[in-house]
Parts: structure tokens; sequence; C-alpha cells
């Protein structure tokens, strides 16, 4: 049996979207592929063999990073990301994958030089207040670790209360710098240590209604240029980097919730510029790993059972860790 045959029954029961409910591409009528032992629709993953033992195939493990945009226009969309996450979690604990989920925020840090006049001196410009990529333990949640667990008694309300990143955040929002430097300095210094796990899919879940601003040379900009104008880092970087962190390109996912173009969009959380960077990202991974969803659509719900599909595929074909 194919792991998308039980992911589609419980997206359909549980988060109703009915994009997600057609009939199933494997076609076939929930029987086992060998005729073995294997349960039926609704077993969980990993399916037994029928010997004890369990297919080789796919992961039984995935760690998930949301990266959550707390800048000034987000409260809305936080609030709906942390109302539906309780059926997001339910489907991945039916799944009976062994998961981490963790939050940063698109916040960094930065500092870059800015001509002040036309042929003027150039003087440099700070913005503070970024996460970095720290991935979040606020003390008010409740939460041992920095991520959150399966056998985590109180794991829902950790995440919704985790998720209310606020809005006070950078104005220009660098999700995949964000997602970088959580796995890779955050992880060197320490702060991140313990939540990847080389055995497990890496997922990743970005929200913003802005473009992404990324960059990480040195910046120097002419008089009345912006930040977010040019000399960003090449989108295509950050699918490179989550290759080489993981050691292959089917060991890892990313599912990007924004304006997913051509143009700004609106919805009852607001406006949404296109994010065309993050496009770009989805496009240089390819379709067996990332995907852009509407942050317009007005319901993350969509966004997030779109998230899990994809993870579901992902997972099924992961490689053997040699």
């Amino acid at each position: 049996m194919r792991r998308r045959d039980l992911v589609r029954p419980l997206l359909c029961s549980l988060l109703a979207v009915a994009a997600a409910c057609g009939p199933s591409s494997s076609g076939d009528d929930g029987g086992d592929d060998d005729g073995g032992g294997g349960g039926g629709p609704d077993a969980p993953w990993p399916i037994d063999d029928g010997d004890g033992g369990t297919q080789a195939d796919g992961c039984e493990k995935i760690d998930i990073l949301f990266v959550v945009d707390n800048s000034g226009s987000m409260g809305q969309e936080q609030t709906n990301l942390a109302s539906n996450f309780p059926q997001f979690l339910s489907v991945i604990d039916a799944s009976g994958l062994d998961y981490r989920i963790a939050i940063t925020t698109t916040g960094m840090n930065y500092t870059y030089n800015q001509a002040t006049i036309p042929g003027g001196p150039v003087l440099p410009i700070s913005m503070n207040g970024g996460d970095n990529g720290t991935m979040l333990q606020p003390g008010s949640c409740g939460m041992t670790r920095r991520w959150i667990e399966k056998a985590d008694a109180n794991r829902a309300a950790a995440f919704a209360c985790a998720a209310n990143v606020g809005t006070s955040g950078p104005s220009d929002e660098m999700p995949l710098a964000a997602m970088r430097t959580a796995f890779e300095e955050r992880m060197a210094d320490g702060t991140n240590a313990g939540f990847r796990r080389q055995d497990a899919l890496l997922a990743v879940v970005i929200l913003t209604d802005e473009n992404d601003c990324s960059y990480e040379q040195p910046v120097t900009l002419g008089f009345a240029q912006s930040l977010c104008d040019s000399m960003m880092e090449p989108a295509s970087n950050y699918s490179t980097f989550l290759d080489q962190y993981t050691g292959d390109h089917a060991r890892w996912a990313a599912a990007v919730i924004a304006g997913a173009g051509p143009g700004s969009c609106s919805s009852t959380f607001g406006d949404a510029d296109y994010a065309e960077r993050l496009v770009q990202f989805v496009n240089a991974a390819g379709p067996s790993n990332a995907l852009i969803s509407s942050i317009c659509a007005g319901d993350l719900t969509i966004g997030l059972t779109a998230a899990l599909e994809l993870f579901d595929t992902a997972c099924e074909n992961f490689p053997p860790i040699d």
C-alpha cells in the first residue's frame, strides 16, 4: 500500500478540503499491493510487512521547521495557523511517524552600507530584533525543549502558544536566510542542537505575506536604493544548501504559503505581495521537493493540506540511510 492511500482519507476527514478528497491516484481498492499482511486503508505508518517487520522504503521520522513571518501585518495569519494546527497534528499523529516540530521567525539582524546623498558618504545601517534562526521556546508555553515531539502531552497547545510570534519583527522578511541559519549557525553554536536527525525527512513550512529579502554577502547600496530591491542571495542557493545539509535532494521538502503571484493578492487576512523569490526557490527545488500555496486563499487549511501531501510523497520516496 502506498502511504498516500492513508493520508488522503485522513485529510478528507480531518481537514475537510475538497481538493484533497478525490480518488486515490494509486488506483487500488485499499488492499495490500503484495497480498500480504499489511493493514487496511486506516492502518498507520509504517505498514507491517507480515513478518513482524516494516517496509524498508520510505521514512519513519520527520523533522519539521515552521518559519513564520513576525512582521507587522501577520497577526491574523498567526492566529489562523494556531487554530488549524491541531488538525495538521492529527494527521501526523495518525501516520505513526516519529516527529519533531519547531518554530522560528523570518526576522534576521543585518547591517548594510547606504549612500545618504548622491555621491555622498556611505554609512552603516543596522536592523536588530531578529530571532536569527533560533527555534523558539517561550517561557509561557510550557515547552521543555526548542521543539515539540509526538510524546509531548501538551504539543498542540505548546505549538499554538509558540506560533504567536508577534508582529514586532524586522520589516525586511528573510525566511530563506532564517531557515539556513537555523540549520547552520544555530546548530553550530548549540542553540538548536538536538533537533535534527539524519534519518528523518527534513521538512520546512514558510508562512509570509511578503517577498523574501535574504542576503548574506556584504552589501553597499547607492542613494535611494532599497535593500530588498537588489543584492539578495540567489534563491536557488537555498535549495543547494538543503541538498548539501541533508546529503540528498530526496531527503528534504519545503512548503511555502505566501503570495503565489503573479502580482499581489488580497484576502480576509489583508494584502500579500508577490513572493517572487520564494517562487524561484520552489522552482529551483522542483515539484518533488517544494510547492507554493497562496496565503490569499483566506484559510491556511488549504496550504497546510498541500504541505502534508508533499511531505507524504517525500517521505514515501525517502532514500535509505547508508
